[in-house]
């Protein structure tokens, strides 16, 4: 079992990775869903309203941003607590 601990020491990157990984191979759309409600408050909570706002209604834009994140991206910093929480149900 993976604790919040050894997640939470992970950088946000491998959360990321780690939680697509899961979600594809699970085919969990639920994840997916649930990423496009969270994603534009990650968004805002980086200082990125803009996009935030335009990420509303623009479901491809809120993909592209998902996955073509990359270390640093800080609206996957702001995912961290989604990525640890999701991980850590389904004991990835």
């Amino acid at each position: 079992m993976t604790t919040f601990e050894e997640l939470n020491a992970l950088s946000s990157k491998e959360l990321h990775d780690r939680a697509t990984a899961r979600a594809k191979k699970h085919v969990d759309l639920q994840f997916y869903w649930d990423l496009l409600k969270v994603l534009p408050a990650a968004e805002a909570a980086v200082g990125n309203e803009d996009q935030a706002s335009a990420d509303i209604f623009k479901i491809g834009s809120l993909l592209r941003d998902f996955f073509e994140a990359e270390e640093g991206d800080d609206h996957i910093e702001a995912l961290r607590p989604f990525f640890i929480e999701y991980l850590e149900k389904h004991d990835a």
